[in-house]
């Protein structure tokens, strides 16, 4: 997902900075009690974003520019991208359940003789996959929650890690693959070729893999398989369904637009629901006359996108409000004076992203904003190309992943929903950031390379042998 960052004019608000920043930390504080409460719905968050909006409202100068910054940052091409992709993949979604290929999957699981371990671990592995040669983490978790979320829980796989492990699975491929916004940003902003960076941060991204897996595959078995009735009576009829999210891949992967796929994969799943007699066209959409309302499964399966939908558009408000404030842009001031060698560059660069990321909440706008910080600081004292980009990348692909008030992880506990029919709970977004080990051994590796200099010396030789083929 491209998008550009613009540094808005900066507003003024009581208090200074500690005001700028006060919206901000009310969302967060809000965000803690309901992880404390255990709140899972993602509706929860909406009465805290407004509260937010309201206090940045009150403490700005000039209020009409501060609403202009709300609905500017509401109003961005990504944020329609992502409203329009949790739509469609919600109906799609719809019609995979309704059709009963859960309870397909779940009998296939059976039969395969999968243990809710090994199912964590396969699922996890499939989302890197997907992820790697689609490119989109996103993408990857709309694709996978809604089919292998369930399907887990009746094969026994501990539902909080599983999920767990599909976030992981989607970092992954964000993480590493070359056709990725973040690997594009990152190699871009640093001036470096994106088929070296891709080879190199291999040594980051598979020790990270192979700690999580090893977690997964530890921590995933949730006891025994609870195969329903209705699992075991489907068999394999509504296997056939699978075709749907095959072919949102296969577009995906031949370049199409995530919408594209979506749409395809919609359509290809109604088609063969109704061909194998698992929907009627009254099942897909009815009119009920007496309650004035048009019912069915294209209603439900839309419905599904509007909770997360709603807190992404309030979210970007939001953000789009601290932005103009020039927080973002002072931070990162204060920290590039303060880098005087290469481990103090790296950490300076470390520093920063996360900064810009826990601020902005996404992976692209922090690379682009900390970009030419990083590129300035690091070759100051002899960082390459390939080391900065390294680093800006790992760290980007941790916190989105891993905290409760971001759309990655807000993203994945709405789509534990779909668990309900075959017994896994609704999950929190706390519950399933804490379970993406992934994410958590990338930080770590980020963390790890920076203090023992690891990948440093390697870094630098492939910058070398770059500059010597050209």
């Amino acid at each position: 997902m491209e998008q550009g960052y613009a540094k808005a004019p900066e507003l003024r608000f009581l208090g200074g900075l500690a005001g700028a920043l006060a919206p901000f930390v009310l969302f967060l504080f809000g965000v803690g009690w309901l992880a404390w409460s255990g709140a899972p719905d993602e509706r929860g968050f909406w009465p805290l974003l407004i509260a937010a909006i309201g206090l940045g409202l009150a403490l700005a100068r000039d209020r009409r520019a501060y609403a202009d910054a709300l609905t500017q940052g509401m109003s961005q091409p990504i944020v329609a991208l992502m409203i329009l992709a949790w739509l469609l993949a919600g109906l799609m979604a719809q019609i995979l359940s309704a059709g009963g290929f859960v309870d397909s999957v779940i009998w296939l699981t059976r039969e395969a003789g999968l243990g809710g371990a090994g199912f964590v671990v396969v699922s996890f592995l499939i989302c890197c996959l997907i992820s790697t040669a689609t490119g989109t983490s996103l993408g990857t978790i709309v694709l996978c929650a809604p089919l292998l979320y369930p399907a887990g829980g009746g094969a026994g796989a501990e539902p909080a890690v599983l999920m767990g492990a599909i976030l992981g699975g989607a970092t992954f491929g964000d993480n590493i693959s070359p056709v990725s916004d973040t690997t594009i940003a990152s190699a871009g902003t640093q001036g470096a070729t994106i088929g070296d960076v891709v080879k190199s941060r291999l040594r980051y991204a598979l020790p990270a893999a192979a700690v999580a897996l090893f977690a997964y595959a530890l921590l995933g078995d949730g006891g025994a398989p609870s195969v329903t009735a209705t699992a075991t009576a489907t068999g394999i009829r509504a296997l056939p369904l699978v075709l749907a999210p095959l072919a949102a891949l296969v577009l995906l992967l031949y370049g199409r637009h995530l919408v594209h796929g979506l749409l395809a994969g919609v359509g290809v799943a109604a088609v063969v629901a109704l061909s194998l007699g698992l929907l009627s066209p009254a099942d897909l959409l009815r009119v009920e006359p007496g309650n004035f309302r048009a019912a069915g499964v294209l209603v439900s399966g839309l419905e599904r996108g509007v909770g997360v939908s709603v807190f992404t558009l309030l979210l970007m408000a939001l953000v789009g409000g601290l932005e103009a404030s020039g927080v973002l842009n002072r931070v990162l001031e204060k920290m590039e004076a303060r880098a005087r060698s290469a481990v103090a560059a790296e950490w300076t660069i470390f520093a920063a992203i996360s900064a810009a990321v826990l601020i902005t909440t996404h992976s692209v706008v922090a690379l682009l904003a900390v970009g030419p910080l990083a590129k300035r600081t690091g070759s100051a004292v002899g960082l390459t190309a390939v080391r900065r980009a390294n680093l800006l990348d790992v760290t980007v692909c941790t916190y989105p992943f891993l905290l409760p008030y971001c759309i990655p992880t807000v993203l994945a506990a709405s789509l534990t929903v779909d668990g309900g029919g075959s017994g896994a709970p609704i999950l929190s977004a706390w519950s399933v950031g804490i379970h993406n080990f992934h994410s958590w051994a990338l930080l770590a590796m980020a963390l790890f390379a920076i203090a023992t200099g690891y990948g440093r010396q390697a870094d630098h030789a492939s910058a070398a042998s770059i500059r010597r083929v050209h």
